[in-house]
């Protein structure tokens, strides 16, 4: 059951961080929404998403739907410990959605519905790293049960990562906008790349700092004996990265700041990774403990077996079919 665990476990990170990366700079597409320097400029942000941001989605179900079918134990002490950010992420999300529809349509109330997917893409965004912030400062269990408060989820911590999560997903919009657009819509997207650059580094460092503190085990597995060795090279590797990306901004690239933003996400994601492996609950619960009976996996694997195909085959169709700048016209418009 061991390997079934760990396969388990990189489907569901690999579910998860394919959504992050996708839905990330849609999401920061609508964060940088209301910044925008005119109403054009809003249209073609909303148009450059458009084709996309649903598809973008099924990876969370698929993500969401795996941890059910997989570790089962997990689901039910997650929704019971995060309720209430779950939920305001799934309203946001189910919000913004439909501010697309109603944009479109609408003639006296855009800018209500532009507000919409505004603050949509806002809560969205700080929830789910709100999400990670609570799971990474540990939850309480008791047997096989969460044995915590409502408000257990919020802390200074779990603030901060969502604050940090916000401008993360800002500097994938803006990247994002860098490679679709061009002319001021793209001028003023760089400018907002450098920002948020400097942002999202500022909260990494400050989550890296804050993070070993937490637990001790955290601590213990990135700075005792031969693991310093062998992990020092991520933080390195961040930092290089992060000076690329503002060389790449700077330099007038196009395809290289959105690829560069990609990276540090991946980066930030894998030192989760490796903070909580072997435990999917910290600090008690491991993905051994939590595994489905053998027959429940192989079955859901040969479900995903199926499935994974078509869904990536959709992502690079969708993405291939509206490859190229995104227009004014090109989509949803508004104003």
């Amino acid at each position: 059951m061991e390997i079934l665990a760990l396969i388990s476990a990189g489907i569901i990170a690999a579910a998860i961080l394919g959504y992050v990366l996708l839905d990330g700079f849609d999401l920061g597409t609508g964060i940088l929404f209301p910044f925008a320097p005119d109403g054009r400029s809003r249209n073609i942000m909303m148009n450059s998403v458009a084709p996309v941001w649903d598809g973008n989605e099924t990876w969370l179900v698929l993500g969401g739907g795996g941890l059910m079918v997989f570790f089962p134990l997990v689901y039910s002490i997650a929704l019971s410990a995060f309720y209430i950010p779950v939920m305001l992420m799934l309203f946001a999300l189910i919000f913004r959605g439909v501010a697309f529809e109603f944009r479109h349509q609408a003639d006296t109330s855009t800018h209500l519905w532009s507000a919409s997917f505004f603050g949509g893409s806002l809560i969205a965004a700080f929830m789910q790293g709100v999400l990670v912030g609570a799971l990474v400062q540990g939850v309480r269990v008791d047997g096989l049960h969460y044995s915590g408060g409502m408000f257990d989820w919020l802390s200074p911590f779990t603030v901060l990562t969502g604050l940090g999560t916000v401008v993360g997903y800002g500097l994938l919009g803006a990247t994002w906008l860098i490679l679709k657009t061009e002319g001021d819509l793209q001028a003023w997207a760089r400018r907002a790349a450098l920002v948020l650059a400097g942002g999202v580094l500022i909260a990494m460092a400050a989550v890296s700092v804050l993070t070993p503190f937490l637990r001790p085990a955290i601590a213990d597995r990135w700075f005792s004996g031969i693991n310093l060795v062998f992990l020092f090279p991520i933080p390195v590797v961040t930092a290089l990265l992060a000076a690329w990306l503002f060389y790449v901004i700077l330099s007038g690239r196009e395809l290289a700041p959105f690829a560069s933003s990609i990276g540090l996400f991946v980066l930030g994601f894998a030192g989760i990774g490796i903070s909580l492996y072997p435990h999917i609950i910290p600090p008690d619960i491991t993905i051994y403990d939590a595994i489905a009976p053998r027959s429940s996996v192989i079955f859901a694997m040969v479900g995903v077996v199926l499935v994974l195909p078509m869904v990536l085959g959709y992502t690079w169709y969708a993405y291939s079919v509206f490859r190229g700048k995104a227009t004014e016209h090109g989509g949803y418009g508004g104003e």
